[in-house]
């Protein structure tokens, strides 16, 4: 993570990394005031990183193109009231500056097609929610510090909503998919006075449909089952995270048991509960989440499979996934594969965005897609560790990067202290609570910047959310450590009641280095 000095600045710096000039940098992820770089080991490390960074020139900033958009909102928002008292105003002198401003496109982050924007009034300034919303409806006009933006789909969120646009900010199947770019700008108008545009009849993205044809019938989700693969990587620029299985190795270890190639879509089950029958002899293997396997043949017998090794089930015959015993998700790879809908390249369902496939369901059917495959692998596969509730688990983090934005005794207690996993945790983030809460130094607001599966961010209630693979591109609240890569996978195992501590595996140690000006 790279903070500077302003937005100006920060866009500059973009504007370098994006020309390319800097050898072993995948991806870039810009904020209001720092800029989100990943980059490979294998080229270039963290000290040659940090050297290049700072002979690179930020002084002069490329002049960015754009469009005009006149957007129609009904100003209907919760926190209207709140926001004009934050600044002193009046609603009606509030909704009236906010449709006086012009609002230009700085960058893109947090979700798809969720644009931040900057205002020519210098008045808009207000904190974030002490405690973000679980749910913000698709089209939410909101403002946050010193952005405006638009909600193109349901999400949680911790900015002050002022109303509401039926203008789609995401659609797939546009050219763009994003309706708003850096460099555009926007002018809102007052949909009460009979400000429309023609809109699309869809507000927020769409799953993609499902696969029509023959194959494997599903005769019992318990609860929805998601395609997932390796995800999307190097679309953080459109506001699109990685997605993809939360616990990778054993997506991997799936598709390996069964001869695909290690990206192949699979299934990913949530506490069990899925029953398949085939109208075809197929391949399949479980891994993951150690749930019970059983095969119920016509004649009612039932035969036990091994877990993490490929197993042949004939036509007609049910394969059961129960729930298991430890863990909480379970990977099923089908030899050949699955025909199923890319979005971005990707056969992925991220929950939070609403693109890829939809879940599926008791009654669908899943295609067999045929294609080429290897060896199977007979034995079983090392995974990771399977806990369950009430298990403590221990998870190292490295501290950073607003380790600092904490009072000393905050930090020792998060480290020190245990935190437990809450229901209200998903794929995009484990809502985890402690004891005691987390203190800032400050009641100082954090702009907007880039966010990792692993970040450990903590809103004013001073309780934990980890995210995990669909979380936001971008975040507002300070992110106290971030889980080290070994891990990762690991989380996606720690069930509704588990707890776990946090262990450093390195000391808070941010770099300073001039830039070129």
């Amino acid at each position: 993570m790279v903070e500077l000095g302003s937005l100006e600045t920060t866009l500059a710096l973009l504007d370098r990394l994006l020309a390319s000039e800097v050898d072993g940098v995948d991806e870039v992820v810009p904020g209001a005031r720092t800029v989100l770089v990943r980059f490979d080991p294998a080229v270039i490390d963290r000290a040659a990183l940090i050297e290049r960074l700072g002979q690179l020139d930020v002084s002069v900033r490329r002049e960015r193109g754009g469009s005009m958009f006149d957007i129609p909102v009904s100003y209907d928002g919760e926190d209207l009231g709140e926001v004009a008292d934050l600044l002193g105003w009046s609603v009606a002198e509030l909704v009236q500056r906010h449709l006086d401003a012009v609002h230009s496109v700085a960058f893109t982050g947090f979700a798809p097609g969720f644009a931040y924007m900057t205002t020519d009034d210098p008045g808009f300034d207000v904190p974030r929610r002490r405690t973000p919303r679980v749910r913000i409806p698709a089209g939410s006009v909101a403002i946050a510090g010193k952005f405006s933006g638009i909600y193109p789909s349901d999400s949680p969120g911790g900015w002050q909503l002022l109303g509401t646009t039926q203008v789609p900010m995401w659609d797939a199947t546009r050219p763009r998919a994003a309706l708003l770019a850096p460099g555009d700008r926007v002018r809102f108008r007052d949909a009460s006075k009979g400000a429309v545009v023609p809109v699309s009849a869809r507000l927020e993205p769409t799953l993609v449909h499902r696969v029509s044809g023959s194959g494997i019938a599903v005769t019992r989700a318990d609860r929805p089952v998601l395609y997932q693969d390796l995800g999307r990587p190097r679309q953080a620029d459109q506001g699109v995270s990685v997605c993809g299985a939360v616990d990778r190795a054993a997506l991997r270890i799936a598709n390996a048991c069964v001869g695909n190639p290690e990206s192949s879509a699979v299934l990913e089950v949530t506490f069990g509960g899925l029953s398949l029958v085939p109208d075809r002899p197929v391949t399949l293997a479980v891994t993951g989440a150690p749930c019970p396997i059983s095969i119920h043949d016509a004649n009612g017998r039932v035969t036990v499979v091994p877990h993490s090794r490929p197993f042949a089930v004939d036509a007609g015959e049910e394969v059961t996934l129960d729930i298991p015993g430890r863990g909480m998700r379970s990977y099923v790879a089908l030899r050949g594969g699955f025909v199923v809908e890319r979005t971005l390249g990707s056969a992925s369902t991220d929950t939070l965005s609403r693109i890829g496939p939809v879940p599926i369901a008791r009654g669908d059917v899943l295609v067999p897609a045929n294609e080429a495959a290897t060896f199977v692998e007979p034995e079983p596969l090392v995974g990771q560790m399977h806990p369950c509730a009430g298990d403590v688990i221990d998870v190292g983090v490295v501290p950073g990067p607003r380790t600092d934005w904490f009072t000393d005794d905050s930090v020792a207690r998060f480290f020190s202290q245990e935190w437990s996993v809450t229901p209200e945790s998903n794929r995009v983030g484990m809502r985890l609570s402690g004891d005691l809460a987390l203190e800032r130094r400050d009641d100082a607001e954090l702009q907007s910047e880039g966010t990792l599966f692993g970040s450990i961010q903590v809103p004013h209630s001073g309780q934990p959310v980890l995210f995990l693979t669909d979380h936001p591109v971008t975040g507002g609240y300070p992110v106290i450590a971030v889980v080290a890569a070994h891990h990762l996978d690991m989380l996606g195992q720690i069930p509704i009641g588990a707890r776990i501590r946090f262990n450093p595996i390195s000391a808070f140690d941010p770099q300073v280095k001039e830039l070129v000006r």
